[in-house]
């Protein structure tokens, strides 16, 4: 096993020589004498952020807390971080909102559900990267979603993430009044995924566009809320529509994930696995272990990503 320092000397960042800082369009952030990160209970007064964080150069984001410290353990065997059996400490433990972890230069952190969730951890995520004084950093989102037309277990990379009328923006509402953020993402990166996923070959990927929601039920055209208004022949009427319109899976985060990497300057990529074809159903069946195993697929996917671009052969 190769010891901290010689992992060091061992990894190598292959991307652009250029250096590449992240963009913060926030002008009052200059004026701050502080910035307190609260939601992880970190802060420029209280932590050495470029000490703690200046070597990051991916970071990996997903819903669950579990998920994403499942994914730190792993990432730290392919990486041949520490050894076998280590344990990763949550890096924001004073708060139970996130939880983050670090293995060598790849960050770990969960978003919760939902665009609220998610937009409030990525503001401060960015600000932790800026304050670090990171460059060059890659940020991915992997997931779960619901698949249109895709076998269960399919891997969908987003070419771009849409609304549900099928528009490549996201909305937000500022001073009352709505601004529309693109929602395209990093194609180059899109790419080098899909050709990771030819070398691993073990589960079918796609890219295609992906729809990003404000609601699990009514907002996905399920017929299992609570309330629901509309028909099954309606429902399939319009995922068909999303489907023709280059949609592959729903989620809930995927807009505005793009629009602030594509606003902070940095290369953003969302891979999710399918749990189930919507068009032939709303609920999910398949059995625990068989989920377990899908939902690996997206780590193991950008695993192999991080390893080609940090491991010298």
């Amino acid at each position: 096993m190769a010891s901290g320092d010689a992992l060091e000397k061992k990894m190598v960042d292959k991307q652009s020589s250029e250096k590449t800082s992240i963009h913060v369009p926030n002008p009052h952030l200059e004026k701050m004498k502080e910035d307190v990160l609260y939601h992880f209970a970190l802060g420029t007064g209280t932590h050495d952020l470029p000490a703690l964080f200046g070597d990051v150069k991916f970071v990996c984001v997903g819903g669950s807390p579990s998920r994403m410290k499942a994914f730190i353990t792993y990432i730290a065997e392919e990486l041949e971080i520490g050894s076998p059996g280590s344990d990763y400490p949550n890096i924001c433990a004073g708060t139970d909102r996130y939880a983050m972890y670090k293995a060598g230069p790849v960050l770990s952190v969960s978003h919760g559900m939902g665009i609220p969730s998610i937009a409030i951890m990525l503001h401060e995520l960015i600000k932790l990267l800026y304050h670090s004084k990171c460059a060059n950093v890659t940020i991915v989102r992997i997931g779960t979603s619901g698949g249109i037309g895709l076998e269960p277990g399919s891997v969908v990379i987003t070419k771009q993430s849409v609304d549900a009328a099928f528009k490549p923006q996201f909305e937000q509402v500022i001073l009352g009044k709505s601004v529309f953020r693109n929602t395209d993402l990093d194609e180059q990166l899109a790419e080098d995924l899909m050709e990771c996923s030819k070398e691993i070959d073990e589960f079918s990927t796609v890219i295609g566009n992906t729809m990003c929601t404000l609601d699990f039920y009514e907002g996905q055209a399920r017929l299992d809320g609570a309330i629901c208004s509309y028909t099954e022949e309606e429902k399939q009427q319009y995922l068909k529509a999303a489907f023709k319109a280059g949609v592959r899976n729903i989620e809930m985060e995927s807009s505005v994930f793009a629009a602030m990497c594509n606003l902070s300057g940095i290369k953003g990529a969302v891979v999710c696995v399918t749990l189930l074809n919507r068009l032939e159903g709303d609920q999910i069946t398949t059995p625990h272990d068989v989920l377990n195993e899908y939902q690996k697929r997206p780590q193991k996917l950008v695993g192999h990503l991080i390893k080609k671009h940090l491991v010298k052969k």
